[in-house]
């Protein structure tokens, strides 16, 4: 598995958005700025947080974005899937996945326990886990 562009900038705009967390709302360019992305490509991604409700948008001079929820309350898990859909290593062990094979097939066991560890990593990650190891390393920037 090889989580893209997308799904990691995703993750570092969820970031941004967290440790900026306050009553005023955070611009795009802002981001852009602090992360070194392109404004552009974080207008696409910011559309599909959006959209899953992740974010909220505030119109206006002072406009912008700010989490909807807590950044304890989402996970690396929620926000990759967004962005790179399943995080199943192979289309079988997807959730709906089927192959006409599975029945006979010994590998299926690898391409789950696979697929399990990486859910196990990435559903008990949180924004606030991620903010606190950035302070324990005395980080300002977010990586």
């Amino acid at each position: 598995m090889k989580i893209s562009t997308k799904g990691r900038y995703a993750l570092r705009l969820m970031l941004d958005l967290a440790a900026h967390n306050g009553d005023s709302p955070v611009s795009l360019k802002d981001i852009a700025a602090r992360q070194q992305i392109s404004e552009k490509y974080l207008e696409q991604i910011i559309s599909i947080l959006n959209k899953a409700g992740y974010v909220k948008s505030v119109r206006g001079a002072q406009g912008g974005y700010q989490l909807k929820k807590q950044p304890s309350e989402y996970t690396v898990g929620m926000i990759l899937r967004q962005t790179e859909g399943s995080l199943a290593p192979v289309d079988c062990v997807a959730e709906g996945g089927s192959c006409d094979r599975m029945e006979m097939c010994v590998t299926i066991r690898i391409w789950q326990q696979i697929y399990d560890a990486v859910n196990q990593v990435v559903d008990n990650i949180t924004l606030e886990d991620i903010l606190g190891w950035q302070a324990e390393q005395g980080l300002d920037y977010i990586i």
